[in-house]
């Protein structure tokens, strides 16, 4: 029998299945034994209804034990599990039912109805509900299942799940993660992060993206250590939680906040043996503050929807600030020019990289998916780096145009094009401009034909048909956009003359 992803991790939980595995903020614990059982019974469940090998399950729940044990469920039935972010709207949820096709959409309680009128539009049979208490049509369908149910083979190249990232064009496209892309990573990082059966995670990442599920959890149960599993970053929470945590990943928004206040101290940090910040890029004065606040220095890496992490500051040696570290053990990086020429040391170019984390492909978009690989496999991030003479990679700028908010992908394009539509708009840019909090806001310029549209008017549509991560923080209306000589709008004049919105 091939050994699964899930096979793969289920081997790796303690031989005492009684160990803790998560504990919640109100002192609630769950065992592996709970978790080994629960994915059996969600298998069991999600089997019963139809599901078959290969079949896409759409979740779009809140963070919670059940959602982590879900995702267990999924790969152990040889199920492609595909999670959205939880502030999607109607439109876009229609878009990636429409695209991915899948058997069973889990969503919320609270917005079972509306999901469930797409979901028949769209042809998906089943529509569930999950809660944060536990509650939910799929815990309630999961109780009447049996304990057992043996895990599916899978071979490595089999899918193991679809995760959708904003598109250059406006369109998300859906980025294909085998079982052995997330296997190969995950075993990597827990090594390479020195993860023991000792260590006890602090978990306030969602758990709808790489970094919090794929990365985090994976790393907790391939050394059968425990994490304490916050519903999200509460920063009272994670400073009376850090004096019992070793390790702690967020993204850099994170850690600006917990520097907010005098009360996080090296003191509260001092049984902390690593933090990690990644998703975003860490401005070096947030890397220095907090080692002058606590003694560590803050381990960055590199990743991408597509590839999981590809580079990491090492857990001894230097972490050397505004860099992303050298390239995994098993991960091949290089700096080449538009022409897939490879590039010296220092010289500034796009990043590619290679090895088993890299996805495969985008899901119903092979023309896109040949775009971005060069014939020799390597995977064309798009992101302007250089990689210096001890094998650091620097990350200096973005080929695409890409705003980071919070930790979370935003391309420009999609929201463009909503604003386009709407009466009294000419034509819009969009950019990002630094914020203190969130790295990045998401701001609008648009040429109106109408003075009758206001910033609200703008705000509230947007509001109304995107996530709002994506929505911006400001609109100004101006009488012409900046355009170079081929008539190309200059956004870096925009991200100029805005540069100082978010100042303190």
């Amino acid at each position: 029998m091939t050994n699964s992803l899930f096979m793969r991790i289920r081997d790796r939980f303690p031989a005492d299945l009684s160990s803790v595995l998560i504990e919640t903020p109100d002192g609630k614990t769950y065992s592996y034994g709970d978790a080994d059982t629960y994915s059996a019974r969600i298998a069991g469940l999600l089997i019963s209804l139809g599901a078959q090998k290969g079949d896409r399950i759409a979740v779009q729940v809140d963070k919670s034990p059940e959602a982590l044990f879900l995702y267990l469920g999924c790969i152990r039935a040889g199920l492609v599990y595909l999670p959205l972010n939880t502030a999607y709207q109607a439109g876009e949820l229609a878009y990636f039912m429409g695209n991915a096709s899948p058997v069973i959409f889990v969503c919320q309680p609270y917005r079972e109805t509306e999901v469930s009128a797409i979901a028949a539009e769209q042809g998906v049979k089943s529509v569930l509900t999950l809660g944060t208490e536990a509650d939910g049509t799929l815990v309630s369908g999961a109780a009447e299942q049996g304990d057992d149910f043996a895990p599916v083979a899978c071979a490595d190249d089999d899918l193991a799940a679809i995760l959708y990232t904003s598109g250059t064009t406006g369109k998300p496209k859906g980025a294909m993660m085998t079982q052995m892309n997330l296997w190969s990573n995950a075993s990597t990082l827990e090594t390479l992060w020195g993860f023991t059966g000792d260590d006890v995670l602090l978990h306030a990442l969602p758990i709808f993206h790489t970094h919090g599920l794929f990365i985090a959890c994976h790393c907790v149960m391939l050394s059968g250590s425990k994490m304490f599993f916050l519903p999200k970053f509460d920063r009272d929470q994670v400073l009376a939680l850090l004096p019992r945590s070793t390790v702690m990943m967020g993204v850099p928004t994170f850690y600006v906040r917990l520097l907010y206040e005098d009360d996080f101290t090296a003191d509260v940090s001092a049984n902390m043996r690593l933090f990690i910040s990644g998703s975003a890029p860490l401005l070096p004065e947030t890397f220095t503050a907090f080692e002058q606040r606590t003694g560590k220095a803050l381990l960055e890496r590199y990743g991408m929807t597509e590839m999981g992490m590809a580079t990491s500051n090492p857990l001894d040696g230097d972490r050397i600030v505004h860099t992303v570290g050298p390239a995994l053990p098993d991960v091949d990086v290089r700096v080449c020019d538009d022409a897939g020429t490879i590039l010296a040391t220092d010289e500034v170019g796009v990043l590619e990289a290679r090895g088993p984390n890299v996805f495969a492909g985008y899901w119903q978009m092979p023309e896109k998916t040949a775009e971005e690989f060069r014939d020799d496999g390597f995977f064309i991030t798009g992101d302007i780096a250089k990689i210096d003479a001890k094998g650091y990679v620097h990350i200096v700028g973005r080929a695409k145009d890409l705003v980071i908010s919070g930790g979370f992908n935003i391309y420009p394009k999609e929201i463009e094009t909503l604003i386009d539509k709407m009466d009294g708009v000419v034509e819009s840019a969009v950019i990002g401009v630094a914020h203190p909090d969130f790295g990045e806001a998401v701001v609008a310029v648009i040429v109106r034909n109408s003075d009758e549209l206001s910033e609200d008017d703008v705000i509230g549509a947007i509001k109304s048909q995107m996530a709002n991560f994506k929505v911006p923080k400001r609109v100004f209306f101006v009488g012409e956009l900046p355009r170079n000589a081929m008539g190309k709008v200059q956004k870096n004049i925009l991200r100029e003359e805005h540069k100082a919105l978010f100042a303190n």
